[in-house]
């Protein structure tokens, strides 16, 4: 296997994300500018390096992808989700079902896993995690992640969660294993229903205000009764009514 093939393989197996997808003349001539720019004179070099340096590998994932998130994101609104949504959920079943959706590369999904992992009702959850991005979703299976995702993440979840490696972190299987993985287009694609609680943040913001209507009616349609839609800090719904919700909390809405 050549220098930059290797690079490609070694790549996949460290962080999920499979550039052998990408047009290679692209790629290639992308990913020679960035190992040039950092002064290395091969690729297996580039990737020993970033084997070694967060900053650098950080750099690299900016760079091959436009997917930004990070674990418990806006943390106070995850307190709220842990100490009042997810226990009236629980007051009347111990089993939740629950769907992150535009989850890009995971952390919202194995934060939904690890908040319900604290609560001793929940003995059966599900939890269906979607994107549009086929391969931003590859490396969500794979779970691996550097210090810049993990900063809301306390330490004792870090501990019991996650296994430390050189520049990062990667999921336990055990949190895994409450989750499935699978290709959606919100605008397009029907919903599946009798959700508990489904969690839309910060995506919201890229549509238009027509797909937003749209959208808010199908997430509306897919919870039971009862059930719970969390969206982010900037895409509070100011007419809940009008989709058959209700404020529950800020940013919490509840189907009638």
């Amino acid at each position: 296997m050549d220098d930059y093939n290797g690079f490609i393989e070694s790549i996949k197996k460290k962080t999920g994300i499979d550039l052998a997808q990408y047009k290679e003349a692209q790629m290639k001539r992308r990913l020679t500018s960035l190992r040039d720019k950092k002064d290395f004179d091969s690729f297996a070099s580039f990737f020993q390096a970033m084997s070694k340096d967060a900053a650098l590998l950080d750099e690299f994932l900016d760079k091959m992808t436009i997917n930004v998130s990070e674990f418990f994101r806006n943390p106070k609104r995850w307190e709220v989700l842990q100490a009042k949504i997810l226990p009236s959920l629980l007051q009347h079943q111990n089993r939740l079902k629950i769907w992150s959706a535009a989850c890009s590369t995971g952390e919202e999904p194995y934060s939904l896993a690890i908040t319900v992992q604290q609560l001793p009702k929940a003995s059966q959850v599900s939890i269906l995690a979607t994107d549009i991005d086929k391969l931003i979703l590859e490396r969500a299976k794979v779970g691996f992640y550097t210090d810049r995702s993990l900063k809301e993440v306390p330490k004792q979840h870090l501990d019991a969660y996650f296994t430390k490696e050189n520049v990062g972190y990667r999921i336990k299987d055990d949190v895994k294993k409450t989750i499935r993985f699978q290709q959606q287009n919100l605008l397009a694609d029907k919903f599946d229903t009798g959700f508990d609680l489904i969690v839309c943040r910060n995506v919201m913001i890229y549509f238009t205000e027509e797909a937003k209507d749209i959208l808010y009616q199908k997430f509306s349609d897919a919870l039971r009764p009862g059930g719970i839609l969390f969206v982010g800090s900037t895409e509070q719904i100011f007419n809940p009514g009008k989709y058959g919700l209700d404020t529950e909390d800020t940013f919490f809405y509840r189907k009638l």
